[in-house]
Formats: structure tokens, C-alpha cells, sequence
């Protein structure tokens, strides 16, 4: 599934002045002398863009009639800054900072004008962007379609240590990333009704339209010869965005009721969905990017002359989790009720043209639909689903258990509620509909085949399969580590950046102290440039020389920061017993937004913080304990945080974390783990060997044995000192006097419910956390360690990921 590469010569020296310069005058009507920081980072943006859209064109996007185009479904790409990865990509990144140094411009301040994509909000989303460098990186035909969110989630402040949510306002005044191509817009339909035609077929009859307004942006590879493009969908809500009947009438908001509702449907990611509302608003996002996308794919396939009947040929649609898994049905309608297929061809089409990546093992965040709200926003859908079922039911599921009716309600995408309503299980649905289904962790595969599928499992073997994931070493090395990046170029080439597996020439250099020193020496000074941030953003003051200790993911309890936060407690209550211990100075970093009503996520947010205030002003320390909570997570933080870290905490119950890419991040930038055995963990433990990994707590079989038995966590809290004291700290109101019941709520939610067993893993954790410690103190051995991280997790590159589903999941 790949192509040469292009022999097409990019822009030279000269022309990249003469473009750059061009759009200074042109599109910003200004000069270089005159130029701000952010006319510069237009240009510059601009320029690069020019170049990819000229070698979008010459990678043959849609001319190629034999090569499968990948199109990537997913709510969320979390993009990052473009800027800098583009000139780095494209060779041009030593070319623009002399440019812009011969007018007293640094590169580095025109880089930090470019605002952070909001388009997603962690892991889901920043796994699609590195996919997507990598697909074209490979040289494989791809399209990511996603919705253009005006505001994405929010943009995370902290207020006396409570989580508040802002709008973040990214592309208040356009993205010259973004070129839009109106006339492929499209239109969809929602509500209304269905009625008989003159055939007898049903037929629906939308009350309400809605179009999609496409914005390209373009996905370069490294060297910038072969050129993707991400699709973004913009709604707008009928033909006239105003009623200038109302509006001259004076009834201005009801006017603009139009343009309300097209805003608000590409307007924020994740609406919060606890209110009906919400609900239908969620769906509606999820199935408005599903039906412009399919649309799009349906015109290109004319475009290029071809027969619907060979559309599965040509196309392999990658669901992204459930998120997009409305678009099987309404492939299905679009086969049969626009196209003229018969069920049977159309259900052939679907079944070879999409594939499900699942994320979770989580029930809560496997996605059910009531039939009852779907039905009154899709109601031609919900037929086409009941059908699935029906046909699935009597057909495939009866010949393989029979009359088995406990195993049938398992199996069926409808779940019986008492209340007369049926939920739709878009996990079910999306497995039937599909080709292959994966996992993306080994671990995490094989729990989703013998606790979450095994059904599946045995009806269709050989479906499910296991892709691991990975992460871009572009973005993730050469660009958010560049110090690394030139060490490593020095002792052992430059071909790491497309062929990771290149890092294993490392190993002999850990025995090197020279080698040793230098990569030590990268890692000072990155720490250095994290206090500097840490001052700005925190006002807290940090010692480079510390063990900087670092957790970076979406709040979750499964994540369990809140693990990281009683060993912090008892950490602090240590150096407070014994002052004169040799003790480990340490800097914890936390990095995360919780979902706007995740109450509990946002109480050991609020907790962090509160203990961070404390001990940060608790003179007796002498600066031996930090703690940082840095706002707003995203990828541009994550960029100067992953290439500063010393410990990778990866402490998620065992077998809930699907992968994980943090913590590939992290151990390429040299980072050493201290995790369970959950997600990619185990591979990575595997990859790097135990001698050079932090591994602790209960594995999965342990985890699944405690529940089954009955886990008491107030056990654990009776019969652990240190843990009760950490607790009881929480409890007495020492880290806020002044509210003494502030954070009760998370020391009652560990004593009595901890559902996700902190408090079983807390003895485990802390003795691996002191055998961290002991190690830090021996700087050799602990750099050792760490050049043996970057060098052996060469296979956790997302160019790899890209093969392994070209040959499990997209191919023959």
C-alpha cells in the first residue's frame, strides 16, 4: 500500500526568500522591517504551505486508480503547533532562522506566536496526528477527516486551585494552516420522518439541514516529497446563515438562530453531555463528520470514473474508536437509498471498507445510544441498525449458538432496558460492520478478545488483532528534543528520524562516559529551560539538579494520580521526621485537564494543588520537594516537559490503560518508567528489560482475583501507617486549614470506594519509588539506564504502527 516517493525538488533558498517576503507584502501588507513576530509566523506558515499544496498535487492524491486511500475517521487530531515540525520536515529550519536573524528576528520568538490546534484532547487525538505524519511518511494515500472545532475543549485555568474551563479561541482570526474548499461542501439531513415512496421503499424525509464546509490542512512526509491532507468539517445550518425578515423586525437573536446552530455544532469538542441537550448535540457532531466524510469519499469515487461496485477496492475507512461508528449505517444508506444496491451487495461494501480500532476496556466509555433519541434525530438509521441485528441474529449468531439466549442478548447491538428503551452498543455494531478489529497494545488486545469480545472472538477468527501503537520520532525527537536529536546525529547518523530501529546503534555508548556525560548534559539543559517555564507559569522555583518526576495524562481515576499524590504526602511527611536523611530532591510535574463534569477528576486536581501550595512554601524542605501543576496541558507544553523528564509515571490500574503513547514519549527522550504491567507497558518492559524499568503492583490476573473475592480499601488504610497518615492529612485539613473538610472528598472516595485500588498498590509503589531513588543518587548507572531507553524502543515508532495495519488490518 505505498508508493515511491516523488523526484520533485523542493523550494530552494533563494525562492523560499522570495515566497516568504512575498507574502509578508502581499497577504500581511507589510514589509520586513516592519513585520511583528506573528506577521513573520503568518508568512512563514503560509510559505510552507504553499509548498505542501504544490507537492499534495504531485503525490497524486486522488489521480492513482490501483492504490487503497486510507481514510482516517476520528473526533479528534491533536495537531500541536505546525510550524516549527514543517521547517524541520521540509530542511528548511536552519534556512528561516538565518532569514529571519539577518532582520534581528529570532526563530524561536515567531515560533511561539502559532496557538496549539484545538482539535482534541489526548491521547485519541495525538495518536491520529502521529498516524497521520506517519501514513504519509509512508507513502500511503490517506485522508483524515475530522470536525473543524471553532473552540475545541478549553483552554484550562486554575482558580485557588479549582479547575476552571475558558473557551480556547484558536482560530478567532483563521488558521493560514487552513485552505478551504467551498465548493466541495456538502449537505446532510437530520430529524424528520419516514414515508413510503411510489416503489414501496421507505424514505426519509429530513427536517433539518445541515452543510459541511471542508478546510484542508496539509500532512507532510519527512523531506516533504509525499504530501496528505486532513479534512476538517465546518457546519453551517441552512442556506441563509440570517433571517433578515426577523432581523429587520428587530428580532435579532431569533435572526441569527442559523448561524447559532452551525457554530454550535463544529463548536466545542466533547460537549458535556449530562443534559438531553448535550446528548443530542454529541450525536449530532459524531454523525455530521461521518456523513460529509463518506459523501466526500462517494464523490471522489465517481470523480475518478469508477463503479460503486468497487469502492471497498479503492477505500478502507479506519473507524477511530466509536466515536464515527454511525458511519456503518449510514454507508448503508447511502449504498442502498442514493446508489440503488440491494442489501446484500451494500452490506459486502461496508463490511470490506471499514475497520475498528478500539481504545478502552472501560463499560462506561464503550458507547450505547438510546434507540429512543437516535431514532428521532436518524430514524432511517435506527431501521438500517435494527436491520443489522435482525439479519446478524437469525443469520451468523443462531448458526453459531443456537437458542442460547444469554450469549444472543451478549452479542445483540441492542440492550433491553427495564424502562422499555433499547441502547445501541456502537462497540457491537462497529465489530459486525467491520473488516478487522484491533487493539493497541498486545495486553490490551488480548483482554479485549477474552473479556470484552470473546464472542466475537470465536464467530469471527482472525478479526481481531493487535497493532500497537507508536508514536512520530519527527515530532517527538527530532523537533521536541533537539539537543538529543544532534547527539544523536553525531554518533550514529541521521537516518533515526524514518528508521527508529537505527537507535539500537546506541547500546555500546552506554558504556561510553563521554557518551554518557553529553546525553546527561542534553538533559540539564532541558530541565533548565522546564524551571524557566515552571517560574513563569507556576511562580515556583525549581532545582534542575532534582529528579524531575513526571505524570502527564487526562485526569482519570484509572490514571490515578491520585497514587502519585499519597506518595507525595508521605514523601513530605518523611523529610519532615527525618530532615538530616539523605534525601532524593525531587520535582513533580503534573500536566492534565479533567472533563468539565468529572466531579471527582476535579477534586484531586483541586487536591494537588493544594498540597503543591503547601509544601512549596514549607521552608523546613529547603527546596528538597516541588510540586508543579502546569495549566492548560497540550502538545506545545508537552514539548517542553517530556524532553525534561527524568521519571515516566505510568501507574494506571493493571489491565484498564489501552496503551498509551505518554509513555513511549517519554522513554525515547530517555525518561526511565515506573509503571505497572498494563498497556504498552509490558512491551515496553519487554523492550528495555527489567533492569532498566521501575515495575510494581498487582497484575491483571491479581486485580481481576481481588475484586472476584471483594476489595475493601479501608484494609488497606487500617493496616498501612504510612498510608493512613497520608490519608488522615487529607482528611484534618493540614493542606487547607482555612477549609479544613476541602478535600475529604478524595480521602473518603480512597477509604471506601477506590475503585480502580490505589490504596491495594500503594506499598508496591512506594518501594519501587525508593528504588528510584537509591538509583538517581548513582549518576552513572541511572544515565546508563537511560541511553538504554531511547536506544531499544526503536519499535515503538508510528511508522511501524502504520505497517503493522497496512499488512494486518488494510491489506489483502
Amino acid at each position: 500500500m505505498s508508493k515511491k516517493k516523488s523526484e520533485t525538488t523542493l523550494m530552494d533558498n533563494n525562492s523560499f526568500t522570495v515566497e516568504l517576503e512575498k507574502h509578508l507584502r502581499r497577504e500581511l501588507g507589510t514589509s520586513p522591517k516592519r513585520a511583528t513576530a506573528h506577521d513573520w509566523w503568518q508568512a512563514l506558515s503560509l510559505t510552507l504551505r504553499d509548498i505542501n499544496l504544490d507537492q499534495l498535487q504531485q503525490s497524486g492524491l486522488d489521480e492513482n486508480q490501483e492504490e487503497r486511500h486510507v481514510c482516517y475517521l476520528s473526533m479528534e487530531f491533536l495537531m500541536g503547533r505546525l510550524l516549527g515540525d514543517a521547517l524541520m520536515n521540509l530542511g528548511l529550519y536552519e534556512t528561516a532562522a538565518t532569514l529571519l536573524q539577518s532582520y534581528g528576528v529570532r526563530l524561536s520568538d515567531v515560533l511561539d506566536q502559532e496557538r496549539d490546534m484545538s482539535l482534541g484532547n489526548g491521547g485519541l487525538g495525538r495518536l491520529a496526528a502521529c498516524f497521520m505524519d506517519s501514513l504519509a511518511n509512508r507513502n500511503i494515500p490517506a485522508t483524515g477527516y475530522g470536525i473543524n472545532y471553532r473552540y475545541g475543549l478549553f483552554r484550562q485555568v486554575f482558580v485557588d486551585g479549582y479547575q476552571k474551563e475558558k473557551p480556547d479561541v484558536w482560530r478567532e482570526f483563521g488558521s493560514p494552516w487552513e485552505t478551504c474548499r467551498p465548493s466541495e461542501t456538502v449537505e446532510i439531513g437530520l430529524f424528520g420522518h419516514m414515508e413510503m415512496d411510489h416503489d414501496g421503499n421507505n424514505r426519509w424525509v429530513p427536517s433539518k439541514k445541515l452543510f459541511g464546509v471542508p478546510w484542508d490542512i496539509t500532512i507532510p512526509s519527512f523531506g516533504g516529497q509525499y504530501v496528505n491532507r486532513l479534512r476538517l468539517w465546518e457546519s453551517l445550518v441552512g442556506a441563509y446563515p440570517i433571517d433578515l425578515d426577523k432581523y429587520n423586525q428587530g428580532e435579532y437573536l431569533e435572526a441569527c438562530r442559523n448561524l447559532v446552530d452551525g457554530d454550535t455544532i463544529s463548536g466545542v469538542l466533547y460537549p458535556e453531555d449530562s443534559t438531553p441537550q448535550g446528548k443530542d448535540l454529541r450525536l449530532i457532531q459524531q454523525y455530521f463528520f461521518t456523513a460529509c466524510s463518506l459523501k466526500d469519499i462517494i464523490r471522489q469515487h465517481k470523480q475518478r470514473g469508477l463503479p460503486m461496485g468497487s469502492l471497498a477496492k479503492h477505500y478502507a475507512l479506519q473507524l477511530n474508536d466509536t466515536h464515527p461508528a454511525i458511519a456503518i449505517p449510514e454507508l448503508m444508506r447511502l449504498l442502498m437509498d442514493e446508489e440503488g444496491m440491494v442489501w446484500n451487495q451494500a452490506w459486502a461494501i461496508t463490511q470490506e471498507m471499514c475497520h475498528y480500532t478500539n481504545h478502552t476496556l472501560l463499560p462506561e466509555a464503550l458507547e450505547k445510544w438510546s434507540a429512543s433519541l437516535l431514532g428521532r434525530i436518524l430514524p432511517r438509521h435506527l431501521q438500517i441498525i435494527e436491520m443489522i441485528n435482525y439479519v446478524f441474529l437469525n443469520g451468523e449468531a443462531k448458526e453459531q449458538w443456537g437458542d442460547n439466549l444469554e450469549i444472543i442478548q451478549k452479542v445483540s447491538i441492542f440492550e433491553e432496558l427495564d424502562n422499555g428503551d433499547r441502547m445501541i452498543r456502537m462497540a457491537n455494531l462497529s465489530v459486525i460492520g467491520s473488516r478487522r478489529v484491533n487493539g493497541v497494545a498486545a495486553l490490551h488486545s488480548g483482554l479485549v478478545k477474552a473479556n470484552l469480545f470473546p464472542e466475537f472472538d470465536a464467530l469471527y477468527p482472525g478479526k481481531l488483532v493487535n497493532v500497537t501503537n507508536g508514536v512520530t520520532p519527527r515530532r517527538w525527537l527530532a523537533h521536541c528534543n533537539p539537543g538529543l536529536a544532534r547527539l544523536l546525529d553525531r554518533n550514529i547518523g541521521t537516518d533515526w528520524r524514518t528508521d527508529l530501529d537505527q537507535l539500537e546503534k546506541l547500546t555500546p555508548l552506554a558504556e561510553s562516559p563521554d557518551f554518557l556525560d553529553a546525553f546527561a548534559n542534553v538533559r540539564f539543559k532541558n530541565k533548565e529551560r522546564l524551571a524557566r517555564l515552571i517560574e513563569k507559569e507556576c511562580k515556583v522555583t525549581v532545582n534542575p539538579n532534582a529528579l524531575f518526576d513526571v505524570q502527564i495524562k487526562r485526569l482519570h481515576e484509572y490514571k490515578r494520580q491520585q497514587l502519585n499524590l499519597l506518595h507525595i504526602i508521605s514523601l513530605y511527611h518523611e523529610m519532615l521526621d527525618n530532615p538530616d536523611a539523605d534525601h532524593t530532591p525531587r520535582v513533580f510535574v503534573f500536566g492534565a485537564k479533567a472533563a468539565p463534569g468529572y466531579v471527582l477528576a476535579k477534586q484531586i486536581i483541586l487536591a494537588i494543588n493544594k498540597i503543591a501550595q503547601v509544601i512549596n512554601n514549607d521552608r523546613r524542605l529547603d527546596d528538597r520537594l516541588k510540586v508543579v501543576f502546569l495549566p492548560d496541558y497540550r502538545v506545545s507544553l508537552a514539548e517542553q516537559i517530556i524532553p525534561a523528564a527524568d521519571l515516566s509515571e505510568q501507574i494506571s490500574t493493571a489491565g484498564f490503560e489501552a496503551s498509551g503513547t505518554g509513555n513511549m514519549k517519554l522513554g525515547l527522550n530517555g525518561a526511565l518508567t515506573i509503571g505497572t504491567l498494563d498497556g504498552a507497558n509490558v512491551e515496553i518492559a519487554e523492550a528495555v528489560g527489567d533492569d532498566n524499568i521501575f515495575i510494581f503492583g498487582k497484575t491483571v490476573d491479581e486485580i481481576a482475583a481481588l475484586q472476584q473475592q471483594g476489595y475493601n480499601p479501608y484494609h488497606y488504610y487500617e493496616s498501612n501507617p504510612v498510608l493512613k497518615r497520608a490519608i488522615d492529612s487529607l482528611m484534618n485539613g493540614s493542606f487547607c486549614q482555612h477549609k479544613p473538610d476541602l478535600l475529604k472528598p478524595v480521602a473518603e472516595d480512597l477509604m471506601h470506594r477506590d475503585q480502580f485500588m490505589a490504596l491495594a498498590d500503594f506499598e508496591s509503589y512506594r518501594e519501587a519509588q525508593q528504588k528510584v531513588s537509591e538509583t538517581f543518587r548513582k549518576p552513572r548507572l541511572w544515565w546508563r539506564k537511560a541511553v538504554l531507553n531511547t536506544a531499544r524502543l526503536g519499535g515503538f515508532s508510528s511508522d511501524r504502527s502504520i505497517a503493522d495495519y497496512a499488512e494486518k488490518v488494510w491489506g489483502e
